[in-house]
């Protein structure tokens, strides 16, 4: 078969792509064109028009933590209208109108539900929901301004609330401190029990009294000034029974500490009873009373001066002299008391003494304090531990700085010092006359305007520049009133359970009572008849 020319078959082909190409190209064309016209579309389309229910939703109530940010906020109005209703509450009260009082708490009730309703169902708050609560509580609040509760009412009836409650307050304040004041000074049944019984047993007994009289032939050793000697002056028969016990029981050498105990005639026969009944460790113990001290008399002791007066009489024993504006605790007869005010006689007690270490009864020991009798004081008269870790243990906290005597001679942030656990050097407590010192300051404070409470004022004024200060852990203090790191407890030579919560009483501090309670024998016949667990 005869074949075409090569030039008849190239223009078929020509003729066939040219007619693929333009197809092509139109097809591009028509695409573009629906394109651009589907855009224009989209742009015409208003904007509301892409989530008509959103814009609903937005038109109906905001969200509710959004709405609160908004200046015509539903959630808003609500609250503030709570808060009015619930002030006119308590004017309506007040004024006797109870019946109102119900029907604003009652909408406040019903506004509360319904934004708590709205709150934890996550939903936003309608005005459609919120219109009848808002309608509701504006006509009981157009109702108290009918009444006159209005906001220069209201203020002043607040103000009136809110002294009445801070009167209240301050009323029940003094009350607690009264009460835990008078708490702390009562004598326990048991205490007085023990001692109505030593006392029967001690006159009762007359191998008590000649083992005491025994004890007393080793006069030498009270006067031995290579021994340990300790003072405690005391009423409290327990309380002391536990300070000389666990000074025996840590002591290394028990053989060699000697116990100078003085109480009152009341307690005489008690104490001499039961330091005679009871073995320590072979610790020697001698009981005093400051009555027998012939040199204690008003001529010599302002103190006992002060108490023939009867302005002072009535300051201390009645406290009426200034209206009650003093509180009790600085009105306590007990710092009155010569066995609180002995310290400052110490020289006069012991003459055959030279160096003392002094104890308050609330005390308890759990290391060794023979080392104290060698601390050097440099010179000074009393070895303390200083309180002034915070401020409100300085000096102006103590004393009177608005009086010239004081300010004048005493550094307002010189560090105060703790009575309860003392060093005294006697001899150069006699060769200053300290004790005149003491007089002085006392004899100054005759109308109470230097200080009011206690006996540490006057020891910081009579040993000012006289301390010498020793290292923290030989005493420690805040058993009977606060809280005490126990890592500081554990390292402490003596434990002193000052203020109100004493570890004999009821109202004592539980978690400490187990440190003072160790060193007495529950299981004594006397303190079991006594009822003492």
């Amino acid at each position: 078969m005869r074949r075409r020319p090569t030039d008849f078959r190239r223009p078929v082909k020509r003729r066939c792509s040219n007619v693929v190409w333009w197809t092509l190209c139109g097809i591009v064309v028509l695409l573009f064109i629906i394109i651009l016209s589907k855009e224009s579309q989209i742009e015409s389309r208003p904007p509301h028009s892409k989530k008509p229910f959103y814009h609903d939703r937005i038109m109906e109530g905001l969200n509710i933590t959004d709405e609160m940010l908004s200046p015509n906020s539903v959630t808003r109005q609500l609250t503030d209208q709570i808060s009015l209703a619930k002030a006119f509450v308590v004017i309506a009260k007040e004024s006797n109108n109870l019946q109102f009082a119900w029907e604003l708490s009652a909408q406040i009730r019903n506004s509360q539900v319904l934004l708590s309703s709205a709150a934890t169902g996550r939903a936003p708050l309608t005005i459609r929901e919120s219109e009848t609560a808002i309608r509701d509580m504006a006509l009981l609040l157009f109702q108290a301004q009918q009444l006159h509760y209005d906001s220069a009412t209201m203020i002043m009836r607040l103000k009136a609330k809110i002294q009445a409650l801070e009167e209240q307050m301050s009323s029940v304040t003094e009350k607690s401190s009264k009460y835990g004041q008078i708490a702390a000074e009562e004598v326990p049944k048991g205490l007085y029990c023990l001692g109505i019984k030593l006392t029967t047993e001690w006159f009762g007994n007359l191998n008590l009294q000649r083992k005491i009289n025994e004890r007393m032939r080793m006069e030498s050793k009270l006067r031995d000034n290579n021994l340990y000697h300790f003072c405690v002056f005391s009423d409290n028969v327990l309380a002391t029974s536990v300070v000389v016990n666990s000074t025996a029981l840590n002591s290394k050498n028990p053989d060699m500490v000697v116990f100078h105990l003085v109480t009152d005639e009341i307690n005489y026969a008690a104490m001499k009873a039961w330091f005679a009944m009871n073995d320590f460790g072979g610790v020697t113990v001698v009981v005093q009373k400051f009555e027998d001290f012939k040199w204690l008399n008003a001529s010599y002791v302002p103190v006992l001066k002060q108490l023939q007066d009867s302005e002072t009489q009535n300051y201390y024993f009645s406290g009426h002299t200034d209206d009650g504006r003093t509180p009790i605790k600085f009105r306590n007869p007990k710092y009155l008391s010569m066995l609180n005010h002995l310290r400052f006689y110490i020289p006069e007690v012991f003459p055959a003494l030279k160096k003392v270490v002094f104890l308050d009864d609330d005390v308890v020991v759990q290391k060794d304090l023979s080392a104290l009798f060698s601390i050097d004081l440099d010179g000074n008269v009393n070895g303390a531990v200083e309180t002034c870790m915070e401020t409100f243990h300085r000096y102006h906290k103590y004393l009177n700085y608005s009086h010239p005597l004081i300010r004048d001679h005493f550094d307002p942030d010189a560090c105060g010092w703790a009575f309860g656990m003392n060093v005294f050097d006697l001899v150069e407590w006699r060769r200053r006359n300290v004790t005149k010192i003491y007089h002085y300051w006392q004899e100054k404070n005759v109308d109470r305007t230097l200080w009011k409470l206690g006996t540490l004022p006057p020891g910081l004024l009579t040993f000012y520049g006289l301390t010498q200060p020793l290292d923290p852990s030989w005493h420690v203090l805040g058993l009977g009133y606060t809280n005490v790191d126990h890592h500081v407890i554990e390292k402490g030579a003596v434990l002193h359970f000052n203020g109100n919560s004493k570890p004999w009483l009821k109202i004592g501090m539980e978690k400490y009572k187990p440190l003072w309670e160790k060193y007495v024998d529950y299981s004594h016949p006397l303190l079991q008849q006594c009822n003492f667990h």
